[in-house]
């Protein structure tokens, strides 16, 4: 008994084993199950490409923002620079304006100074530089001479002649000679209200007054006389010089 039992053993054993080895001489082939795509899934890809649409959406509105913006500032500058070119040329308009105007009034007070400053006690108009280099004078009238004086109760003809061109800002030399050649020369037939005259020569004047009108001039004449009004024919001009 025991030994067919230990045969019957023997023979299964050996049965499994021829079985083992046929076995482990086929090839294994394992198949992989991909994922199966849920809806959860599904709707995250959706989600992530809707998102990755609206960014680039994002980004192209801010490039045009961006392209207009500069757009904008271009032309902006553009617009500056024409309203600075309109401005300047409207400022030069009214520059030459103002200096045409200022020309006509000097021409019209020298006329009007010309025409009523026979007598002396008419006073000069109280605007314009001509005027007011006039009134100026005429408001010293009855000062001391005093050579070397400035004022403003003494003069000598120099000081006096620099002190009233500079009531309208003209910076005059302070001596005679230099005084008589500090403006364009005019001829004595053609001088006006407001021209610089001078006694002696050009550049070498030993006194200088102002032309008033009406063929008399101001000046600080001499320590006897001081600040009076003159006629020109009593004591003839060398030269005069115009400076307004």
């Amino acid at each position: 008994m025991r030994a067919g039992v230990a045969g019957g053993v023997l023979s299964t054993l050996a049965v499994a084993g021829a079985a083992g080895s046929a076995n482990a001489a086929e090839p294994v082939t394992q198949t992989i199950e991909l994922p199966t795509l849920t809806a959860d899934m599904t709707a995250q890809v959706a989600e992530s490409a809707e998102v990755t649409q609206q960014a680039a959406a994002d980004y192209q509105l801010r490039a045009e923002r961006d392209a207009a913006a500069a757009k904008a500032a271009k032309q902006a500058k553009a617009d500056l620079a024409d309203a600075k070119k309109k401005a300047e040329a409207k400022q030069k308009a009214e520059d030459a304006r103002k200096a045409a105007a200022e020309r006509a009034t000097r021409s019209s007070e020298r006329t009007t100074l010309t025409s009523t400053s026979a007598d002396s006690d008419v006073p000069a108009p109280a605007s314009g530089s001509v005027g007011t280099v006039v009134n100026f004078l005429k408001a010293q009238l009855g000062d001391a001479y005093v050579m070397g004086a400035t004022g403003p109760n003494a003069w000598d003809c120099s000081s006096l002649v620099q002190a009233a061109f500079k009531q309208v800002g003209v910076d005059l030399p302070r001596v005679s000679q230099d005084q008589s050649v500090a403006g364009t020369p005019v001829s004595l037939s053609n001088i006006q209200v407001g021209d610089i005259l001078y006694w002696g020569g050009a550049g070498s004047a030993y006194h200088t007054g102002v032309y008033i009108g009406g063929g008399q001039y101001l000046d600080a004449a001499n320590p006897s006389k001081g600040v009076v009004i003159q006629d020109l024919s009593g004591y003839p001009a060398s030269g005069a010089v115009r400076v307004l």
